[in-house]
């Protein structure tokens, strides 16, 4: 098992969430992004920069079906759920077939109308009820695939 972490905008509350959890385990933590992120230390923490291709891509072609996923990045988790990897983002919400496919429409309308030229608000403030969000979604599916793993 392991842990992929798309690493661009990604809160530096979550990587060190993610970090000690990774370390406390065992686990290998793998941070993905096109520039140089920084990370706090540890064994099984791995910083990995990419440049001939995305940080999208890079997740996607070597996540395998036991690993957990850190992503904000709809098309990304969508694609992933798909191939049935378990898939979250930095909010805590856990990405099901069903609610993907909702936010990747939203994602996509909301996308059309900046287009079009409307201004549409942003996102929410990242905040400490998102950090205790994600900090118990994580936890739980991360014990999670630890007993499948286990299991098996």
């Amino acid at each position: 098992m392991r842990i992929w972490i798309d690493a661009d905008s990604c809160p530096r509350r979550v990587r060190e969430i993610v970090a000690k959890a990774a370390n406390r385990y065992a686990l290998p933590a793998f941070f993905v992004a096109n520039r140089h992120i920084p990370l706090p230390e540890g064994k099984s923490i791995r910083m990995i920069v990419v440049e001939e291709e995305s940080a999208d891509e890079h997740i996607k072609r070597r996540t395998l079906s036991e690993d957990l996923v850190i992503t904000r990045d709809i098309p990304l988790a969508a694609s992933l759920v798909e191939g049935g990897i378990v898939v979250l983002n930095d909010r805590g919400t856990v990405y099901t077939a069903e609610n993907v496919r909702e936010r990747l429409s939203i994602r996509d309308f909301m996308y059309g109308l900046r287009a079009q030229g409307v201004n549409v608000p942003e996102s929410a403030h990242f905040d400490k009820r998102d950090v205790h969000h994600f900090a118990k979604s994580f936890d739980r599916e991360l014990h999670r695939k630890l007993r499948r793993v286990a299991r098996e």
